[in-house]
């Protein structure tokens, strides 16, 4: 059986949304979301990132930055007994990138590469899972994957909750543990 999947942005999602975070001094902790993900990982729900890192592309930071960030950040959701089962990455940017990097690519969202990639590799059924995002393009790509249930929350981008397509606009990423019949136990 395919899992279920909690697919979550990083930037305003898990993390305070500034400029181009890649480093640990400037990347600050979401409220809630430890206790959120740990909720949704008892439930049976893999937690996986799937975020656009056009920073990388612009050249303000090197993939090996993101990568150590990343490796900071699993060590932190590992304190709190969560496993991140993957971290998926877009760093190409189809005007403003650089050499390799300037290209469009279907991994970029709204393009849904990534989830399809996170898919295949973690054997996930996208129609049950979940995708936690903080702008449209989050939601057009879990829409455009086949994911089941596609929320917005407001804590990162200015969100316009009477023109989106999002299942709902959460306050924050704790607001989704309300959503009981999403915590049911596989």
């Amino acid at each position: 059986m395919k899992h279920r999947a909690l697919f979550l942005d990083r930037d305003g999602v898990i993390n305070v949304e500034k400029d181009y975070v890649h480093k640990v001094e400037d990347f600050h902790f979401i409220d809630g979301v430890f206790e959120t993900c740990e909720a949704f990982q008892k439930a049976g729900y893999l937690v996986v990132v799937i975020t656009n890192q056009s920073g990388i592309g612009r050249g303000y930071y090197t993939e090996e930055d993101f990568h150590r960030l990343n490796d900071w950040m699993r060590g932190e959701f590992e304190k709190h007994g969560v496993t991140i089962h993957g971290i998926y990455f877009c760093p190409h940017h189809p005007e403003e990138g650089t050499g390799p990097y300037k290209r469009y690519c279907q991994c970029r969202k709204p393009a849904p590469g990534m989830l399809l990639e996170a898919s295949d590799a973690l054997e996930i059924d996208l129609e049950r899972s979940v995708l936690v995002g903080d702008k449209e393009s989050d939601i057009e790509a879990g829409e455009r994957a086949g994911v089941g249930r596609n929320y917005m929350v407001s804590t990162g981008h200015k969100v316009d909750a009477s023109n989106t397509k999002a299942l709902k606009v959460l306050g924050n990423i704790r607001e989704l543990m309300s959503e009981k019949e999403l915590l049911a136990e596989d």
